[in-house]
């Protein structure tokens, strides 16, 4: 099984990028929606170590925010705790999807928390920075805030496409993005 991990920053176009390849996709973003909506063993250890912010199940991804944006120490808290569970979750998809010849992993921080291994194809996807702020602030739940305590335990975009094996220049048209990966599938096939 060929894992291709996807690179980029935040509102580059990863998850997008990632359900283009026709593979199947562990999107970790999705994956943590989930966990605080359904997971209450995730909800019971986040309220333990939380009690002051996570106080509600499902949780309230306000709660989090809250939570992240009062104090440094909390989001290496709540990573801890998710980042372990999506762990579970990936090694999972995994095991289920050990028949195809590619699987996909859209997870932001692979680098960062160590989920990659060295037989992974990384594939870096660039964005002009104008085209990710307006990409961005259309999102619903924009905090510019939370987007900076995010960028700053991130790896830097130099970093990235060095460790990476191919970049995909996202202008955000499908054709494009078709092509590029097209390119990436002939090479890695």
């Amino acid at each position: 099984m060929i894992r291709i991990g996807i690179l980029g920053d935040i509102g580059s176009g990863k998850s997008y990028v990632a359900s283009r390849f026709g593979f199947p996709v562990f999107n970790a973003d999705h994956e943590v929606s989930k966990l605080y909506k359904k997971d209450k063993k995730t909800f019971i250890k986040l309220n333990k170590s939380l009690p002051k912010y996570i106080t509600s199940f499902p949780i309230n991804k306000n709660e989090i925010t809250t939570a992240i944006l009062s104090n440094n120490t909390n989001l290496k808290k709540i990573i801890i705790i998710v980042h372990q569970e999506i762990r579970k979750k990936m090694r999972l998809f995994l095991k289920k999807n050990k028949n195809k010849k590619v699987v996909v992993l859209d997870i932001p921080l692979l680098l960062e928390n160590k989920i990659h291994n060295k037989k992974d194809i990384l594939v870096f996807i660039d964005a002009n920075k104008k085209d990710i702020e307006k990409r961005l602030r259309k999102r619903a739940n924009f905090n510019i805030k939370l987007i900076r305590k995010f960028k700053k335990i991130q790896f830097n975009s130099k970093y990235k496409k060095k460790k990476s094996h191919f970049i995909i220049k996202n202008k955000f048209t499908k054709k494009h993005i078709n092509e590029s990966i097209q390119n990436i599938l002939n090479k890695i096939l």
